[in-house]
Order: C-alpha cells, then sequence, then structure tokens
C-alpha cells in the first residue's frame, strides 16, 4: 500500500482517495493517516460468515471516497462476485507468484517445492475467479539454490514494491498493455 500511495505523486494520474482495511487496528492504516490519507476500518469478524454484510459495510466508506479504481494490497478475504461486479474492470490485486502459476496462498512453499528457477509477482484485474483475471503486469526474481520460502518471500516483495506502482500508473492511464519486469 505505502508504494502505491509513495508513488502516486507529480504527473501520476492516480491520487489515494481511500485505505480501508478488514482489521481496525492495521498498520497500514495509521501509515495512510500519517500521509493525509482518509482511512476505513472495518472489522469483518463481528459478521461472521455474512460476507455480503461486512462488504456493504466497507462499500459505505469505499463508495463515499468515489474512487475510479480500487487496488487490494494485503486484502486477505475472498469477495463476494456482487462486490467484484460493483468494481468490474477497475479493481487490481497483486498475487505473490507468476499466475497461472500457484493461486491461492503458500505460493512461495510451492514454488520451492517444484523446483523452479524463478518465481514473482502478479497484478491482475480482480474477477469472480480467484487470481485469475486478466493479467496486467508480472515481475521475475531468481529462486536461488539456498533460498528458504522467507528469502523468496523477501525477494518477491521489492519485486512487488516496483511491480504494482508500474501497472497502476499504467492502468490509470487507460493503458492495460502489461508490465514485464526481470
Amino acid at each position: 500500500m505505502l508504494a502505491l500511495v509513495r508513488s502516486m505523486n507529480g504527473d501520476h494520474p492516480a491520487r489515494p482517495v481511500l485505505v480501508a482495511s478488514n482489521d481496525p487496528n492495521a498498520s497500514g492504516l495509521a501509515k495512510a493517516a500519517a500521509c493525509g490519507i482518509p482511512t476505513a476500518g472495518v472489522d469483518h469478524r463481528p459478521f461472521g460468515k455474512d460476507r455480503a454484510g461486512f462488504e456493504a459495510a466497507l462499500l459505505t466508506h469505499i463508495d463515499a471516497a468515489q474512487p475510479d479504481i480500487v487496488c487490494l494490497a494485503g486484502f486477505m478475504r475472498i469477495l463476494t462476485p456482487g462486490f467484484i461486479r460493483h468494481f468490474e474492470g477497475r479493481m487490481l490485486n497483486i498475487h505473490p507468484s507468476l499466475l497461472p502459476k500457484y493461486p491461492g496462498l503458500h505460493t512461495h512453499a510451492r514454488a520451492l517445492a517444484a523446483g523452479d528457477a524463478q518465481a514473482g509477482c502478479t497484478v491482475h484485474e480482480v474477477t469472480a475467479e480467484l487470481d485469475a483475471g486478466p493479467i496486467l503486469g508480472q515481475a521475475r526474481v531468481p529462486v536461488l539454490p539456498s533460498d528458504t520460502e522467507d528469502d523468496l518471500s523477501a525477494r518477491v516483495l521489492t519485486a512487488e514494491h516496483l511491480l504494482y506502482p508500474a501497472v497502476l500508473r499504467r492502468f490509470a492511464s487507460g493503458d492495460r498493455t502489461p508490465v514485464l519486469l526481470g
């Protein structure tokens, strides 16, 4: 989130209008507030299995901010098709693998177990199918023989901080040509 926020200055075609989280105590909210960005924390836990109820509460904050683009970053909740339709064609997410390889969780462990020579991250448009929307960018990093999950995760995170801002800049300019790094 901070990499995106920090990138949106000067001639960047986008500006942050809200940082929201499903954890009212998320450190990102305080960091965003320190940057002067409005924040909203909607705790998902009181909603139990009522995902649509949680999303309705979250939407009141998002819709009030009137974003042109919604960027998910570290948001680890599966969204309902209705929520996704609400932002169809304008919601992005970053995933720590070279999709379509390794959708879902435990991506670094899966890449290491498979003996992959490369790993990376993908920015994609969010669709109802998990981690399967159109790819808007990918960054590749080497998998080193001595890598642990933590080593690989750190290297991929560095790539994420370069890729996501580059994709957002291009996407906000109306260009969906994939950004390829590494």
